[in-house]
Protein backbone atom coordinates (compact mmCIF):
# COMPACT_ATOMS: atom_id res chain seq x y z
CA UNK A 1 0.00 0.00 0.00
CA UNK A 2 0.98 3.65 -0.40
CA UNK A 3 1.32 6.09 2.47
CA UNK A 4 -1.00 9.08 2.00
CA UNK A 5 -0.68 11.07 5.25
CA UNK A 6 1.23 14.35 5.41
CA UNK A 7 1.63 13.94 9.18
CA UNK A 8 1.98 11.32 11.90
CA UNK A 9 -0.14 12.54 14.80
CA UNK A 10 -1.12 9.33 16.59
CA UNK A 11 -1.95 5.66 16.16
CA UNK A 12 -5.64 6.10 16.97
CA UNK A 13 -6.22 7.44 13.45
CA UNK A 14 -4.18 4.79 11.61
CA UNK A 15 -5.50 1.46 10.44
CA UNK A 16 -3.81 -1.93 10.68
CA UNK A 17 -2.32 -1.76 7.18
CA UNK A 18 -0.83 1.70 7.78
CA UNK A 19 0.80 0.59 11.02
CA UNK A 20 2.20 -2.50 9.33
CA UNK A 21 3.57 -0.32 6.50
CA UNK A 22 5.55 1.74 9.02
CA UNK A 23 6.88 -1.45 10.64
CA UNK A 24 7.91 -3.02 7.33
CA UNK A 25 9.56 0.22 6.20
CA UNK A 26 11.45 0.35 9.50
CA UNK A 27 12.63 -3.20 8.96
CA UNK A 28 14.18 -2.22 5.64
CA UNK A 29 15.84 0.85 7.19
CA UNK A 30 17.29 -1.04 10.16
CA UNK A 31 19.98 -2.52 7.94
CA UNK A 32 21.35 0.97 7.28
CA UNK A 33 22.63 1.21 10.87
CA UNK A 34 24.81 -1.87 10.36
CA UNK A 35 26.74 -0.34 7.47
CA UNK A 36 30.16 1.24 7.73
CA UNK A 37 28.68 4.42 6.25
CA UNK A 38 25.32 4.72 7.98
CA UNK A 39 23.52 6.87 5.41
CA UNK A 40 21.05 6.68 2.55
CA UNK A 41 20.02 9.63 0.35
CA UNK A 42 16.26 9.24 0.91
CA UNK A 43 15.77 12.75 2.38
CA UNK A 44 18.71 14.55 0.78
CA UNK A 45 17.82 18.23 0.39
CA UNK A 46 15.08 18.05 3.06
CA UNK A 47 15.21 19.90 6.39
CA UNK A 48 13.87 18.43 9.63
CA UNK A 49 13.29 20.72 12.62
CA UNK A 50 13.12 19.22 16.11
CA UNK A 51 10.82 21.55 18.08
CA UNK A 52 10.78 20.31 21.68
CA UNK A 53 8.85 22.16 24.38
CA UNK A 54 9.66 19.45 26.95
CA UNK A 55 12.97 17.92 28.03
CA UNK A 56 14.02 14.83 26.09
CA UNK A 57 17.13 12.77 25.51
CA UNK A 58 16.23 9.53 23.75
CA UNK A 59 13.45 10.82 21.51
CA UNK A 60 15.16 14.01 20.35
CA UNK A 61 18.53 12.36 19.71
CA UNK A 62 16.83 9.40 18.02
CA UNK A 63 14.96 11.68 15.62
CA UNK A 64 18.16 13.62 14.93
CA UNK A 65 20.13 10.46 14.18
CA UNK A 66 17.27 9.09 12.05
CA UNK A 67 17.05 12.27 9.97
CA UNK A 68 20.81 12.44 9.45
CA UNK A 69 20.94 8.80 8.36
CA UNK A 70 18.37 9.72 5.72
CA UNK A 71 20.74 12.56 4.66
CA UNK A 72 18.39 15.33 5.80
CA UNK A 73 19.59 18.58 7.34
CA UNK A 74 18.58 18.82 11.01
CA UNK A 75 17.88 21.87 13.15
CA UNK A 76 17.23 21.58 16.89
CA UNK A 77 15.21 24.48 18.30
CA UNK A 78 15.97 25.23 21.95
CA UNK A 79 12.59 26.53 23.07
CA UNK A 80 13.98 27.94 26.31
CA UNK A 81 16.13 30.39 24.28
CA UNK A 82 13.67 30.97 21.41
CA UNK A 83 10.97 33.56 20.73
CA UNK A 84 8.53 31.32 22.59
CA UNK A 85 9.92 32.94 25.74
CA UNK A 86 8.81 36.30 24.31
CA UNK A 87 5.23 35.09 23.93
CA UNK A 88 5.24 33.65 20.41
CA UNK A 89 2.47 31.08 19.91
CA UNK A 90 3.00 27.53 18.71
CA UNK A 91 1.22 28.30 15.43
CA UNK A 92 3.33 31.40 14.78
CA UNK A 93 6.49 29.44 15.57
CA UNK A 94 5.41 26.73 13.15
CA UNK A 95 4.56 29.22 10.42
CA UNK A 96 7.95 30.86 10.76
CA UNK A 97 9.69 27.48 10.49
CA UNK A 98 7.61 26.74 7.39
CA UNK A 99 8.55 30.16 5.94
CA UNK A 100 12.20 29.16 6.37
CA UNK A 101 11.42 26.32 3.92
CA UNK A 102 11.77 23.45 6.38
CA UNK A 103 10.00 20.26 5.34
CA UNK A 104 9.17 18.40 8.57
CA UNK A 105 8.61 19.56 12.15
CA UNK A 106 9.07 16.97 14.90
CA UNK A 107 7.05 18.36 17.80
CA UNK A 108 7.06 17.52 21.49
CA UNK A 109 4.69 19.60 23.59
CA UNK A 110 3.16 19.48 27.06
CA UNK A 111 -0.35 20.18 25.77
CA UNK A 112 -2.50 17.32 24.46
CA UNK A 113 -3.64 17.99 20.89
CA UNK A 114 -0.80 20.39 20.09
CA UNK A 115 0.48 18.30 17.17
CA UNK A 116 -2.98 18.11 15.62
CA UNK A 117 -3.44 21.87 16.07
CA UNK A 118 -0.12 22.69 14.44
CA UNK A 119 -0.69 20.31 11.52
CA UNK A 120 -3.96 22.06 10.64
CA UNK A 121 -2.16 25.37 10.14
CA UNK A 122 0.83 24.13 8.14
CA UNK A 123 1.42 22.67 4.70
CA UNK A 124 4.63 20.94 5.82
CA UNK A 125 4.64 17.68 7.78
CA UNK A 126 4.23 17.45 11.54
CA UNK A 127 5.39 14.37 13.46
CA UNK A 128 4.09 13.99 17.01
CA UNK A 129 6.98 13.22 19.37
CA UNK A 130 4.66 13.25 22.40
CA UNK A 131 1.84 15.66 23.24
CA UNK A 132 0.69 15.97 26.85
CA UNK A 133 -1.13 12.86 27.99
CA UNK A 134 -2.46 12.16 24.49
CA UNK A 135 -0.11 10.07 22.33
CA UNK A 136 3.54 9.23 21.64
CA UNK A 137 3.17 7.27 18.40
CA UNK A 138 6.81 6.63 17.53
CA UNK A 139 7.52 5.22 21.00
CA UNK A 140 4.65 2.76 20.60
CA UNK A 141 5.79 1.87 17.09
CA UNK A 142 9.32 1.09 18.26
CA UNK A 143 7.90 -0.95 21.16
CA UNK A 144 5.73 -2.93 18.75
CA UNK A 145 8.58 -3.29 16.24
CA UNK A 146 10.85 -4.68 18.97
CA UNK A 147 8.20 -7.08 20.23
CA UNK A 148 7.51 -8.37 16.71
CA UNK A 149 11.24 -8.74 16.09
CA UNK A 150 11.63 -10.84 19.25
CA UNK A 151 8.50 -13.01 18.99
CA UNK A 152 7.74 -12.94 15.27
CA UNK A 153 4.18 -11.65 15.54
CA UNK A 154 1.81 -9.33 17.37
CA UNK A 155 -1.55 -10.99 16.75
CA UNK A 156 -2.56 -13.21 19.66
CA UNK A 157 0.13 -12.01 22.06
CA UNK A 158 -0.72 -11.10 25.64
CA UNK A 159 0.81 -7.73 26.54
CA UNK A 160 0.67 -6.25 30.03
CA UNK A 161 1.28 -2.52 30.50
CA UNK A 162 2.18 -1.61 34.09
CA UNK A 163 2.52 1.77 35.75
CA UNK A 164 1.24 5.31 35.49
CA UNK A 165 -1.47 4.63 32.91
CA UNK A 166 -3.42 7.79 33.72
CA UNK A 167 -0.67 10.18 32.66
CA UNK A 168 0.95 8.05 29.97
CA UNK A 169 0.84 8.98 26.28
CA UNK A 170 3.03 5.90 25.72
CA UNK A 171 0.32 3.65 27.14
CA UNK A 172 -2.38 5.14 24.91
CA UNK A 173 -0.36 4.81 21.72
CA UNK A 174 0.66 1.25 22.61
CA UNK A 175 -2.95 0.30 23.31
CA UNK A 176 -4.13 1.66 19.95
CA UNK A 177 -1.31 0.00 18.03
CA UNK A 178 -1.32 -3.36 19.78
CA UNK A 179 -5.08 -3.87 19.67
CA UNK A 180 -5.29 -2.94 15.98
CA UNK A 181 -2.64 -5.57 15.26
CA UNK A 182 -4.53 -8.23 17.22
CA UNK A 183 -2.78 -8.35 20.61
CA UNK A 184 -4.63 -8.71 23.91
CA UNK A 185 -3.73 -5.92 26.32
CA UNK A 186 -4.03 -5.72 30.11
CA UNK A 187 -3.19 -2.55 32.02
CA UNK A 188 -2.18 -2.83 35.65
CA UNK A 189 -1.70 -0.08 38.24
CA UNK A 190 -3.08 1.27 41.50
CA UNK A 191 -6.69 2.39 41.07
CA UNK A 192 -5.83 6.11 41.17
CA UNK A 193 -3.59 5.60 38.12
CA UNK A 194 -6.18 3.86 35.92
CA UNK A 195 -8.29 6.27 33.83
CA UNK A 196 -12.08 5.76 34.02
CA UNK A 197 -13.66 3.83 31.13
CA UNK A 198 -10.28 2.77 29.72
CA UNK A 199 -11.83 -0.64 28.98
CA UNK A 200 -13.63 1.09 26.11
CA UNK A 201 -10.30 1.00 24.24
CA UNK A 202 -10.75 -2.78 24.01
CA UNK A 203 -8.50 -3.82 26.87
CA UNK A 204 -8.70 -5.37 30.34
CA UNK A 205 -7.78 -3.86 33.72
CA UNK A 206 -6.05 -5.56 36.63
CA UNK A 207 -5.08 -4.20 40.03
CA UNK A 208 -2.95 -7.26 40.89
CA UNK A 209 0.48 -7.38 39.29
CA UNK A 210 0.93 -11.12 39.81
CA UNK A 211 -2.33 -11.88 38.00
CA UNK A 212 -1.45 -9.44 35.22
CA UNK A 213 1.93 -11.12 34.63
CA UNK A 214 0.69 -14.71 34.76
CA UNK A 215 0.02 -15.22 31.02
CA UNK A 216 1.91 -12.23 29.63
CA UNK A 217 4.23 -12.62 26.65
CA UNK A 218 5.51 -9.11 27.30
CA UNK A 219 5.36 -6.56 30.09
CA UNK A 220 5.87 -2.92 29.17
CA UNK A 221 6.77 -1.08 32.36
CA UNK A 222 5.99 2.64 32.36
CA UNK A 223 7.80 5.36 34.24
CA UNK A 224 6.03 6.56 37.37
CA UNK A 225 5.50 10.28 36.77
CA UNK A 226 5.78 11.48 40.35
CA UNK A 227 6.23 15.07 39.15
CA UNK A 228 2.52 15.07 38.19
CA UNK A 229 1.42 14.14 41.73
CA UNK A 230 0.03 17.58 42.59
CA UNK A 231 -2.38 16.27 45.24
CA UNK A 232 0.02 13.74 46.83
CA UNK A 233 -2.34 10.98 45.75
CA UNK A 234 0.27 8.64 44.27
CA UNK A 235 1.61 5.74 46.30
CA UNK A 236 5.06 6.38 47.76
CA UNK A 237 8.00 5.01 45.79
CA UNK A 238 8.78 2.13 48.16
CA UNK A 239 5.11 1.27 48.45
CA UNK A 240 4.72 1.24 44.68
CA UNK A 241 7.79 -0.95 44.20
CA UNK A 242 6.55 -3.40 46.81
CA UNK A 243 3.11 -3.78 45.19
CA UNK A 244 3.79 -3.25 41.49
CA UNK A 245 7.56 -3.29 40.89
CA UNK A 246 8.90 -5.90 38.49
CA UNK A 247 11.43 -8.11 40.29
CA UNK A 248 13.11 -11.46 39.70
CA UNK A 249 10.96 -12.96 42.46
CA UNK A 250 7.77 -11.67 40.86
CA UNK A 251 8.78 -13.02 37.44
CA UNK A 252 9.17 -16.57 38.75
CA UNK A 253 5.45 -17.05 38.20
CA UNK A 254 5.54 -15.50 34.72
CA UNK A 255 6.57 -17.11 31.43
CA UNK A 256 10.29 -17.88 31.36
CA UNK A 257 10.75 -16.04 28.06
CA UNK A 258 8.64 -12.98 28.94
CA UNK A 259 9.85 -9.81 27.21
CA UNK A 260 10.64 -6.87 29.53
CA UNK A 261 10.23 -3.37 28.08
CA UNK A 262 10.53 0.18 29.39
CA UNK A 263 10.27 3.43 27.35
CA UNK A 264 12.68 5.29 29.66
CA UNK A 265 13.84 7.06 31.62
CA UNK A 266 13.94 4.17 34.07
CA UNK A 267 13.67 4.65 37.82
CA UNK A 268 15.57 1.64 39.15
CA UNK A 269 14.15 0.28 42.37
CA UNK A 270 10.80 1.94 41.69
CA UNK A 271 9.40 0.47 38.47
CA UNK A 272 11.73 -2.53 38.31
CA UNK A 273 14.82 -3.90 39.97
CA UNK A 274 18.23 -3.53 38.36
CA UNK A 275 18.63 -7.28 37.85
CA UNK A 276 15.45 -7.28 35.76
CA UNK A 277 16.39 -4.13 33.82
CA UNK A 278 19.78 -5.60 32.98
CA UNK A 279 18.62 -9.21 32.71
CA UNK A 280 18.39 -11.54 29.73
CA UNK A 281 14.65 -10.88 29.24
CA UNK A 282 15.13 -7.12 28.99
CA UNK A 283 15.04 -5.46 25.55
CA UNK A 284 15.27 -1.88 26.84
CA UNK A 285 18.43 -1.00 24.89
CA UNK A 286 17.14 -2.81 21.81
CA UNK A 287 14.11 -0.52 21.96
CA UNK A 288 16.44 2.49 21.81
CA UNK A 289 18.31 1.05 18.81
CA UNK A 290 15.09 0.17 17.00
CA UNK A 291 13.79 3.67 17.58
CA UNK A 292 16.20 4.96 14.94
CA UNK A 293 14.85 2.62 12.24
CA UNK A 294 11.24 3.36 13.17
CA UNK A 295 11.78 7.12 13.09
CA UNK A 296 13.63 6.83 9.79
CA UNK A 297 10.56 5.07 8.44
CA UNK A 298 8.18 7.73 9.77
CA UNK A 299 10.22 10.65 8.41
CA UNK A 300 10.53 8.97 5.03
CA UNK A 301 6.82 8.12 4.79
CA UNK A 302 5.49 11.54 5.82
CA UNK A 303 7.79 13.11 3.24
CA UNK A 304 6.13 10.85 0.63
CA UNK A 305 2.71 11.79 1.99
CA UNK A 306 3.43 15.49 1.34
CA UNK A 307 3.32 14.73 -2.37
CA UNK A 308 -0.19 13.24 -2.16
CA UNK A 309 -2.00 16.05 -0.32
Amino acid sequence: MLWTHKDLLGLEDLNKDEIELILSTAESFKEVSTREIKKVPALRGKTVVNLFYEPSTRTRVSFEVAAKRLSADVINVAVETSSVKKGETLIDTGRNIQALKADIIVLRHNRSGSAVLLSRHLDISVVNAGDGWHEHPTQALLDIFTLKEKLGRIAGLNVTIVGDIAHSRVARSNIWGLTKLGAKVIVCAPKMLIPPDIEQMGISVSYNIDDALKNADCVNVLRMQFERDEENAFPKQLEYFKNFGITKERLRNAKKDIIIMHPGPLNRGVEMSSDVADGENSVILEQVTNGIAVRMAVLFLVSQGQMKT
